[in-house]
């Protein structure tokens, strides 16, 4: 559903659970109608089944925002070898104009002209995804017309409205709600359902009319071959009514799910919604959330009270969640990887994952957005997520597809932020939620054998061997996971973007603000690659990267925009070699800056960092105003770490957005404490868990 442009109400989110019945793609799917499907059965994959490398499966991509044409290209290229069954796409139909991507989600007719392509370009995605054995699922937008007060205007297929007045469609006066007002209380099922959503236009969904009007628009679009669809503001819509119309499909038990925001103490909830299809579980994004700011050793209790597993679409964000803080988001850095691989490894839901593009003002459109028109999504343009080119993210998707339909086995956790788990015999995660690498043996239930580590690289160069009893002894990174399954043993090559031999990831700073980056390189005394080089993708937040197959050897680099633009190390080039190495302002330095190890960032997490000088026997620890650091009592103050003398440092988790004062004390052995003079220091942790602070003891 959309947002408004300034006040908008607590949102909505896409995901899905899979696909039941679907005709024109001829996807099989089971349990996303009415009736459980038990919590054994297998998952539902797209039929015919492509092959691919990761295996094939339910999780579905939402790709927000992007084109027909980079849809399909992606399909090909990318999404269907790496095993997803379906992609979600932005709503298709004509809409107001307007540079703001929630310009979509306000139709002035049913016609399949969008700013994202028109009838034949969408057809043509619809094709070359299923080419590619990925099925599309339509947000159908369905609960109301352009707002009121947008006036009158033209359409992006042409298409001329006013207010009560949609001649493409047709609708009228007496096809919206009687209520004419703004919605105000979400306690009220009929002020929610009759009344207006930020001043969109209810449609009288209740009207034989307007339900005819509706069934067609999706009728057209099964006639299209799409393979389901996302009811976008189901809340607002009677469940009945959505029944009805379900009903009058050519393909009645075509999948749906939900967009219900589930709140406690309203009246409308998720469940009621599960006789016409599935429901997005929201309090399971809000779970992660929560979890990835503090502790994940509950996350095995992460669904209790919800919606039972097989009718419930999951995410970790969404394009509305995403933006308005219900959800973590691409800027939480490595724990939003995390978030992620905990998801699809999980067996809760249909996991739905989220790519789209960075942004600072929430109602920005998509890069390059006119009124009229979006370009085609560029993954070498850092400006777009491409989170579906992560290696975390399709080694997951592999894992996901490997262990569906098996019980979580051997979980541990370490009573904080460290967890780990099997799935049956098929798989073992690890997920290591703190500032420091963590070494121990597993025990998992996974035949003997050498596994590839599908979280680490695409190319099993990183590998473990599980014993005949089942162990295996590992290192997980700070703010990193391990995955290992049994479709993916030591040496089985791989067909996703990947490279044959060990190999460099490059890390290049976007300071600059190009508009794409572009690395050219050689490997040892190898040939140059044809200028001006090859794309690299958006890492994290202020990253992009590329990894570079090396087999052992220094790569030789320089980078570019692709347009005249070069960084060449005034002219020396850059020399680069090991796992993870970053170049920034013409440094060059070890370590990934996504993660906070290796010599990398921080991201996601609070850095204290004091220059202090101590006598023998004391240490320098911090101390505030909340809880974390110890509410002003220098008996539970933080020790900072004296590796870096006389600059005492320490990282830990904080809560996002938090703001609060504090000291650094001096203490000794016999408890004396020497507090810093002056007023106390202020600081506040960013959205994304992070805050860095660099201090002189005063």
């Amino acid at each position: 559903m959309m947002l408004s442009r300034t006040t908008r109400p607590v949102r909505r989110s896409p995901r899905h659970r899979l696909l039941a019945g679907l005709t024109a793609l001829a996807v099989v799917t089971s349990g996303l109608v009415a009736g459980a499907v038990p919590a054994s059965a297998k998952a539902p994959t797209p039929s015919p089944v492509v092959a691919s490398d990761n295996g094939r499966g339910n999780v579905v991509l939402n790709m927000f925002q992007w084109t027909w044409d980079s849809v399909a290209a992606e399909c090909t290229s990318t999404i269907g070898p790496a095993g997803f069954g379906y992609v979600q796409v932005s709503p298709p139909q004509e809409h107001i104009q307007g540079t703001a991507w929630w310009t979509s989600y306000q139709p002035v007719s049913y016609k399949i002209e969008s700013k994202l392509g028109n009838r034949a370009e969408f057809q043509n995605m619809v094709n070359t995804c299923r080419t590619a054995g990925v099925g599309i699922v339509v947000d159908a937008v369905v609960n109301h017309t352009a707002g009121a007060d947008t006036g009158s205007g033209t359409g992006t297929g042409g298409t001329s409205y006013s207010v009560d007045n949609f001649p493409g469609v047709p609708y009228g006066a007496n096809d919206f709600n009687d209520c004419r007002a703004n919605i105000t209380n979400y306690g009220d099922r009929y002020n929610v359902q009759n009344c207006r959503l930020v001043s969109l236009q209810d449609l009288r969904t209740s009207s034989d009319y307007v339900r005819g009007k509706i069934a067609g628009y999706m009728n057209d679009l099964l006639g299209l071959g799409v393979a389901g669809f996302r009811i976008d503001a189901a809340k607002h819509i009677p469940a009945a009514d959505l029944e009805a119309i379900k009903a009058r499909l050519t393909n009645p038990n075509v999948y749906w799910v939900h967009e219900v925001i589930g709140a406690a103490g309203e009246p409308i909830q998720p469940s009621e919604y599960l006789g016409s299809g599935d429901s997005h579980e929201f309090n399971y994004a809000r779970t992660l959330k929560s979890r990835f700011d503090g502790s994940i050793a509950s996350l095995d209790e992460i669904g209790n009270g919800l919606l039972t597993s097989d009718r419930a679409g999951v995410f970790v964000d969404n394009h509305d969640t995403e933006r308005n803080g219900e959800t973590m988001n691409y800027k939480w850095g490595a724990k939003y990887k995390l978030a992620n691989a905990f998801m699809l490894s999980w067996p809760y839901g249909s996991p739905s994952v989220y790519t789209g593009y960075t942004w600072d003002n929430k109602d920005a459109g998509a890069p390059g957005a006119t009124s009229t028109s979006v370009p085609d999504a560029s993954c070498s343009n850092s400006a777009w997520t491409c989170t579906q080119r992560w290696t975390e993210i399709a080694g997951m998707v592999g894992f996901h597809n490997t262990v569906e339909g098996t019980s979580v086995s051997n979980w541990w956790d370490d009573g904080n932020n460290n967890i780990a788990y099997g799935r049956g015999d098929k798989g073992y995660v690890a997920i290591n939620n703190t500032a420091s690498a963590v070494t121990r043996t597993y025990q998992t239930s996974l035949p003997a054998n050498t596994y590839c580590d599908v979280v680490a690289a695409k190319d099993c160069s990183k590998t473990f061997t599980v014993s005949a009893s089942g162990t295996f002894t590992a290192t997980v990174p700070a703010y990193g996971a391990l995955a290992l399954h049994v479709g993916k043993t030591g040496g089985t090559p791989c067909t996703v973007d990947c490279p044959t031999t060990s190999a460099t990831t490059v890390y290049y700073s976007t300071s600059k603000g190009w508009n794409a980056y572009k690395v050219h390189y050689k490997v040892g005394a190898g040939a140059w690659t044809t200028a001006p080089g090859v794309d690299m993708t958006a890492a994290c937040t202020g990253w992009v990267s590329r990894e570079i197959p090396t087999n052992g050897a220094t790569v030789t680099a320089a980078f570019t925009n692709g347009s005249g633009t070069w960084d060449n190390n005034g002219g020396k080039d850059f020399s680069l070699s090991g796992q993870h190495v970053q170049v920034s302002g013409g440094v060059v330095t070890a370590g990934n800056p996504c993660t906070g190890g290796e010599g990398g960032g921080t991201e996601g997490d609070a850095s204290f960092s004091v220059n202090a000088t101590t006598v023998l026997g004391q240490n320098v620890y911090v101390v505030g105003s909340i809880a974390a650091l110890g509410s002003w009592a220098p008996a539970s103050a933080k020790p900072l770490s004296a590796a870096s003398y006389p600059v005492w440092k320490l990282t830990l988790d904080l809560p996002a957005g938090t703001t609060f004062e504090y000291k650094y004390v001096k203490k000794d052995g016999a408890g004396n404490v020497v507090w810093e003079s002056g007023a106390n220091r202020t600081a506040t942790v960013g959205a994304n868990g992070a805050v860095t602070l660099n201090d002189t003891w005063k």
